[in-house]
């Protein structure tokens, strides 16, 4: 079984340390907040994408530093990526910590780190927030564009 200061290794907290884009958008197309109940821990992101892709983001996180780890990958790595990229590697994470499948690979390697939290369930939620708030902002941009393509009655 994984110990305790087995997850919190110098690479996670380094990243934790210096989280990316945590300046909030003047103008975002959404913003999405995440929160677990049980840790307390809550992320709020702003999202702009052009097309498919995400041009420009902001983030406030207030979580442990499992959640800090997962929000500086996003915040380092989201700029360009499309957003089924950021559907897969939300899933991946989910897999990798729920079900003990394989990390994100590529870009988002680093997100291996949070392997190790497979074993405390409790912390999952945590570790998942950046992803949940990332995938219901780009679901509210895909829902204003599909309302707009509508033909007015």
């Amino acid at each position: 079984m994984t110990r305790p200061e087995d997850i919190y290794s110098d690479r996670l907290l380094a990243l934790a340390a210096a989280i990316p884009r945590t300046e909030r958008l003047t103008a975002p197309q959404a913003t999405a907040r995440a929160h677990s109940k049980l840790c307390g821990s809550t992320v709020e992101v702003d999202l702009v994408m052009d097309g498919d892709v995400v041009t420009d983001y902001g983030q406030t996180v207030r979580a442990c530093l499992l959640g800090q780890t997962a929000a500086s990958v996003m915040g380092r790595e989201i700029v360009g990526s499309t957003a089924a990229e950021l559907s897969a590697v939300g899933a991946a994470m989910r897999a990798m910590l729920k079900q003990g499948g394989e990390p994100p690979t590529g870009k988002w390697e680093d997100l291996a780190l949070l392997e190790s939290v497979r074993g405390y369930k409790a912390r999952q939620p945590s570790t998942l927030l950046v992803f949940d708030a990332v995938e219901d902002a780009i679901a509210q941009i895909e829902a204003m564009r599909a309302a707009a393509e509508q033909p007015s009655v």
